[in-house]
């Protein structure tokens, strides 16, 4: 049986096809839970914000402060987004006030300790390019030197869950 594999279609059809077939096999919850045994104890806002200004502050000290970092519930329904890098800019008074928020999507209180790092990396990344370019999968790589394996068993994992469900 053939399980769609949308959060795949940007790979090679030769990693799909592994893919699909450690699906037809029922092998892939087993790959996942070996490479990613446990989760992480990022469970609500304040840790969350903890855990993202310490990457931050690490890598990206001087870039734009952020006013809001949170889970959010909507996120998994919008646009199948896995987390959101908001700039809202607002005129008070004679003053333009802007304000950098970062979403992340509730399934990731619940996930292993890699995903929900690949995820706040990526949207930190945006706080210094907004596009998802060159110098932007750069400067994930610099703060996260496995993002894009990250990246890919994150999208596998999310495969996994599509198809039976949570692992977790």
């Amino acid at each position: 049986m053939s399980t769609s594999l949308n959060y795949l279609s940007a790979y090679s059809p030769t990693v799909q096809n592994q893919v699909q077939q450690m699906l037809d096999k029922n092998t892939l919850e087993k790959y996942l839970l070996n490479k990613y045994p446990s989760v992480h104890n990022v469970t609500n806002d304040k840790s969350l914000r903890c855990y993202v200004m310490d990457i931050k502050n690490q890598y990206l000290k001087k870039s734009s402060p952020l006013s809001q970092i949170k889970f959010d519930d909507k996120i998994h329904v919008i646009n199948n987004a896995l987390g959101l890098h908001t700039y809202v800019s607002r005129v008070q008074g004679n003053k333009l006030k802007s304000k950098n928020e970062i979403r992340i999507g509730s399934l990731f209180k619940k996930t292993p300790e890699p995903f929900l790092s690949m995820i706040a990396v990526h949207e930190l990344a945006h706080l210094k390019e907004k596009d998802h370019n060159k110098a932007f999968y750069k400067l994930c790589q610099y703060m996260m030197s496995d993002y894009h394996q990250v990246e890919l068993d994150l999208r596998i994992y999310l495969t996994q869950i599509d198809k039976s469900g949570d692992i977790y």
